[in-house]
């Protein structure tokens, strides 16, 4: 009878113990979890790289009769990426700074401010350097589009309050000089 009795206590000491394999397999695998999820996975936002201004050129405002209204200092966009870039993720702009995007064609243009974090006065300017729309002090962040009223090659993006301040209106003029053109 010895026999029988070890025999059946030997499925009890095998229950046994696999649950106390089972409980310390969970254990490591919640440890394992909390190190994966807390020390080597990085789960912080992506660090956002701001940009400063890059002086690519100047640019001047004249009224329709050719006389200097004010003259800013301009960042060049002439590129696909850089039209794309604009002025995204500058947590400033000078007053006497802009950007000018050059497209190859003129057409109808729109703009919005997604990840840009100052509010914006943009022009949006035909073939014969002619502002024909202009949208004053748009709002950071924003999804809404700011299109052009006229088909437009050139754009000019300037901080907020500027058009009003130096009286810059639809059909005043533009004329740039560049670095790199």
């Amino acid at each position: 009878m010895a026999q029988k009795k070890k025999i059946q206590s030997k499925p009890k000491d095998q229950k046994a113990a696999a649950k106390k394999f089972g409980i310390i397999i969970l254990i490591l695998a919640l440890a394992a979890f909390f190190i994966i999820n807390n020390f080597l996975i990085n789960n912080s936002e992506p660090e956002v790289k701001y940009y400063t201004f890059t002086k690519d050129g100047v640019l001047v405002f004249s009224d329709s009769l050719g006389a200097e209204k004010i003259k800013i200092d301009i960042e060049i966009a002439d590129t696909e990426y850089k039209r794309q870039l604009g002025l995204m993720n500058r947590k400033s702009m000078e007053e006497n700074q802009g950007m000018l995007f050059i497209f190859n064609e003129e057409r109808l243009q729109s703009f919005w401010m997604l990840n840009t974090l100052i509010s914006l006065d943009i022009m949006f300017v035909n073939k014969e350097n002619k502002i024909v729309t202009i949208h004053k002090n748009t709002t950071p962040l924003s999804h809404q589009s700011y299109p052009s009223s006229e088909p437009a090659i050139y754009v000019v993006e300037v901080v907020g309050g500027f058009c009003d301040k130096y009286n810059i209106l639809p059909g005043d003029k533009i004329n740039w000089m560049g670095t790199r053109l």
